[in-house]
């Protein structure tokens, strides 16, 4: 066969090749050309006696075949003299099978320590011994296979054998490092979990069961995974009677709890459904992803706090699934009458605000905005999307404040998402108060309402947190009322309201009311609010709802149908009116430290945005240096501030990469890294604009793990004077950047200060490796440093004497480090921990971990006298090659054809990112087809990054979409299914 699968020239050691599986993992081997040591000791099942004749006759078997095949009758105890044996016989050893092994089974409480010693030295001990003499061998040719056989009983347990599951599972832990080890070696490891017939199955298993469970099913994959051309390693496998698995670890989501909260028995017990609920389970493949839950949790800050009812730490900042809601004129009017307009069917005046077709124009109630967002939360805890951490039911919540905001009047008609969000949560001692956020957005993206509901939950405070803002507001002024209105609220009213849709039992059940112990059923609060806010449009804006901005009501006491409401209105300007409503029948104050604001002129819609054609004329767009300019500016304006603050910031923006130093101690702001940082600020480039911009909320940047804190957690704070920018500043340092020349830093910016490079430390290391002659003795090991942004590679080799500090690679190096430019300038300095780096994630160490530890001698280097520009030339990283010609145009002009055929039920725009050279372009593909596209017209559905090279391989035949993305080589962020259009650059079959 020409595909089969051949060891020509191959060594292969086999332990317990006597009988069963090893017997038929050694006839396999020598079948297809590899050069067999078969290793038995002959004894029994039990680890009892001893004999030659069980390896014999395999080796006669394999000779008879015409393969080649030597015995070994060593204990695998005696490891070395069984490889010994292959390098006597053979010359090298290629792959190792550790198949040897005994039982001791009886139950654990019948169990001896020879019962349980002896299963350890042959399955574990004996395992390593063989293993530890191979791997010299393997690591010097540069190549290697081992596999350990584990077994069921190790992976899950079986009663009467504790001491072999123990051993059994060893080896899976013992596996799993000699793949991390042993992978720059070329050398892998793996682990079957075999079920087939044999010596040490017979005692357990039926005899009809084990006919069928033929050792010579395993061996296949047991050659497989030892083939030079299988990449496999640190996998654990299932295999026998026809069946080949692979295993990986799976683990819960859990719970974390933010440190600084009490941990109790009681703590874990109330959390124990979700920590053991495997519905949304991770796959963690190595240490680091094992640890990054504990990572997070560190570095997300202390606690701020919290009980088993409300959880600060997991609901604050949290926003819930956005929810879509639409309404016409039908609506409008249903809530006009819900709240009693038009109670007077001939008040010309409020007819209109449930007469669609009136003469003079229908005009929505301006508070009907409290509707499609109450109505968005509402749902959302229906449908059981509340915020985690929340853990009351609806019996607890009891409405108590309300602020809406109106950006324009409200349209007869729309389609409304609502996105809302957790903004506070504070502590009022026997009871929480949680501030629900959320912005209502038309179909073209505009806000158009905002809506803040203060919720109280009852019996849910006393963790000792923030209380919020204390204090009255709104108070009305020692004098009369300017205006007064009386209104009887309608026996029915509530039947009416809760047709727009609050559909909570207390306002129309009797029984249910009863229960909440109230005589009968209460007005709904935002009824009440909507009353108020009638009689203050028709006192103060001549009922016109047009100029209506914001109303802000506490709820102080429940209003029964059939009862009368007084509000009382006090003029405070001409754009503010304080009111107070309050029942006449018992005197009652319902709405209390109420106010509503009014708006000058009448907001107009914001015109739709419309294609702009490309001129020299166009807007520029500010970016982030303009906003450093400002900054910049601002310092300067206000010197004092800066000294209040008295901390040194460092941002470090990303895509593209930037770094800047704020030094709010002297007021100065430099690009670069000018000074030692206090705190550091780390997020992406447009996460920062739209932060300064108040278009993100720094504190949800930060709990959403989009903008990483580093140093003092505390400072940031002080940073709140970023809001306070004046835009028109910022424009003015774009198109002055514009005015000289379009580059991408702001004409105004700030120099960077002429600071050492990483160029300039590693000629300072040289230096100190060349002067250091008994360094190489004590370090011995080769390190490759590669550092990215910008990229660079440099050898330490403390191998050879003397050592030396060189730009470049090299082949066999001992441990290769990888980060980034300024985190290895950090790091050499000493502003930054590389045992923090690495459990960050920041620095990736492969090769021998340990030997990561020499580099300990570093910290000797004086490196503040260190200068710009002292590293020579020939220090200097080699000059990079020149840049490959772009292929990514060419690629996608030759597959319109075939882009124009892809079809996909939804709109989807692809924003390809090709790197090394870099280019983006924009595929929009529909149920009309694919094509491609100058500009996205909204924000892409995914976003795809591959090389030029790859992309253009991708379309040659050469690589596959699939291989590129599990190999790395292709990242996908947003919708991955999207990302399978790509497809249609593979070329035809």
């Amino acid at each position: 066969m020409s595909n089969e699968l051949r060891y020509d020239g191959r060594v292969a050691i086999i332990t317990g090749a006597g009988n069963g599986l090893g017997r038929a993992h050694a006839l396999l081997f020598a079948s297809r050309g590899a050069k067999v040591v078969v290793n038995d000791l002959g004894g029994s099942t039990r680890g009892e006696g001893q004999s030659s004749a069980a390896a014999d006759k395999v080796v006669e078997e394999i000779r008879a075949a015409g393969g080649e095949a030597v015995a070994n009758y060593d204990s695998v105890e005696d490891g070395a003299k069984i490889v010994q044996t292959a390098i006597d016989a053979f010359g090298r050893v290629d792959i190792v099978v550790n198949n040897a092994g005994i039982l001791r089974d009886v139950s654990f409480h019948k169990m001896t320590d020879g019962d349980w010693d002896i299963i350890q030295r042959v399955h574990v001990n004996g395992a390593f011994k063989v293993t530890h003499a191979a791997w010299p061998k393997m690591r010097d040719q540069g190549y290697g296979r081992i596999i350990f056989t584990a077994s069921a009983a190790g992976i899950y347990g079986n009663f009467g054998q504790a001491n072999y599951s123990a051993a059994k599972l060893a080896l899976v832990g013992f596996s799993n490092t000699l793949a991390l080890e042993g992978r720059k070696y070329n050398v892998r490891a793996n682990t079957i979990a075999p079920i087939a017939g044999s010596r040490m199955t017979e005692t357990i298993l039926p005899k009809e069961l084990i006919d069928a469970l033929r050792p010579e099913y395993v061996s296949p994959l047991v050659a497989w995974l030892s083939h030079e051309s299988c990449e496999e390693s640190g996998g654990l496998f299932e295999v026998g009677g026809g069946f080949f698995s692979k295993l990986r670890w799976e683990r819960t989501q859990g719970h974390t709890v933010r440190l600084g909260r009490a941990i109790t028995p009681e703590l874990v017990k109330s959390k124990w459904s979700t920590i053991v609920d495997f519905a949304k389970a991770t796959h963690p493949a190595d240490v680091a992803a094992a640890l990054q839950p504990v990572m997070d949790n560190v570095n997300a800050g202390p606690s701020k706090g919290g009980n088993e009812l409300v959880d600060v730490d997991q609901a604050l900042g949290y926003e819930m699934p956005k929810v879509t809601t639409e309404y016409d004129e039908r609506d409008l009017s249903m809530y006009a009458l819900g709240v009693g307009a038009a109670a007077d069917p001939l008040d010309d005046t409020e007819l209109r605000y449930v007469y669609e077709m009136h003469g003079k124009g229908f005009w929505p109630l301006p508070t009907f905005a409290v509707i499609p967002a109450q109505t968005g939360i509402m749902q959302a805890f229906k449908d059981g999307h509340t915020a985690p951490g929340f853990n009351f039911g609806l019996d607890r919540l009891l409405h108590g404040e309300q602020y809406t905001e109106l950006k324009r009047p409200l349209p007869p008609r729309a389609k409304l998402t609502h996105r809302t969000w957790v903004k506070d949560i504070f502590d009022k001692g026997k009871n929480a108060f949680i501030v629900f956020a959320t912005e209502s957005a038309d179909e073209s993206g505009e806000v158009i309402a905002y809506n803040e509901l203060g919720a109280v939950i009852r019996g849910a405070g006393g963790w000792g947190g923030d209380r919020g803002p204390s204090g009255d507001s709104n108070t009305p002024p020692d004098r009369e009322p300017d205006a007064v209105a009386e209104e009887q609220i309608r026996p029915n009213q509530a039947l009416l309201y809760r047709l727009s849709g609050d559909w909570n039992p207390l306002h129309v059940d009797p029984a249910f009311a009863g229960a909440f112990g109230f005589p009968k059923p209460i007005l709904h609060g935002l009824c009440t609010l909507g009353v108020a806010a009638r009689h203050v449009i028709k006192h103060f804006a001549g009922g016109d709802p047009r100029k209506f901005k914001s109303i802000k009501v506490r709820f102080s006491e429940s209003v029964f149908p059939g009862e009368t409401l007084i509000t009382e209105m006090w003029k405070e300007s001409e754009g503010r009116v304080v009111l107070r409503c309050k029942l006449k029948e018992r005197d009652k104050v319902v709405l209390s430290q109420a106010a509503i604001e009014f708006y000058s002129e009448i907001p107009q819609p914001k015109p739709k945005a419309k294609p702009a054609a490309a001129s020299a004329s166009a807007e520029v767009t500010p970016t982030s240096a303009d906003v450093f300019t400002a900054i910049d500016q601002f310092l300067g304006k206000n010197p004092d501030l800066a000294k209040k603050a008295g901390v040194v910031f460092q941002f470090k923006l990303k895509d593209p990469e930037s770094t800047w130093t704020l030094d709010l101690k002297h007021g100065k702001l430099a690009a670069g890294e000018a000074a030692t940082p206090e705190c550091t600020l780390e997020l992406s480039d447009a996460d920062f604009m739209a932060m300064c911009s108040g278009k993100a909320d720094p504190q949800k940047l930060y709990m959403s793990g989009k903008m990483k804190i580093g140093g003092n957690l505390m400072a940031s704070t002080k940073l709140n004077f970023l809001t306070k920018l004046d835009p028109a500043t910022v424009m003015a340092a774009a198109r002055a950047r514009a005015g000289a020349g379009g580059g991408g830093a702001a004409a105004a910016a700030p120099e960077a200060p002429a600071a050492p490079t990483s160029a300039d430390y590693m000629a300072a290391i040289g230096e100190f490796v060349a002067g250091n002659a008994e360094l190489p003795g004590k370090v011995a090991t080769v390190f490759q440093f590669r550092l990215k942004n910008p990229d660079s590679s440099y050898v330490f080799d403390l191998k050879s004497n003397p050592g030396k500090v060189y730009a470049g690679e090299v082949e066999g190096v001992n441990c290769t480090l990888e980060l980034s430019d300024s985190d290895f300038i950090l790091m050499t300095t000493g502003k930054a921990d590389p045992q923090k780096l690495f459990g960050e994630g920041k620095l990736k160490i492969s090769g021998d971990l340990m030997a990561s530890m020499k580099l300990g001698f570093l910290k000797k280097i004086d490196m503040s006298k260190v200068k710009p520009g002292s590293a020579p030339k020939a220090a200097a990283p080699a000059a990079a090659a020149a840049p490959r010609a772009a292929q990514a145009a060419a690629v996608l002009d030759q597959a319109a054809a075939k882009l124009a055929g892809v079809q996909s039920a939804q709109e989807v725009t692809i924003e390809l990112r090709v790197k090394s050279p870099d280019a983006v372009f924009f595929l929009q593909i529909g149920p009309q087809g694919g094509k491609l596209v100058d500009k996205a017209a909204g924000p892409a559905t995914t976003t795809i990054t591959v090389a030029d090279e790859d992309l253009a391989a991708l379309a040659q035949g050469k690589a596959k979409l699939v291989t590129l993305y599990q190999r790395g080589k292709l990242r996908v962020d947003g919708d991955v299914a999207a990302a399978h259009l790509l497809a249609a650059l593979e070329p035809s079959n």
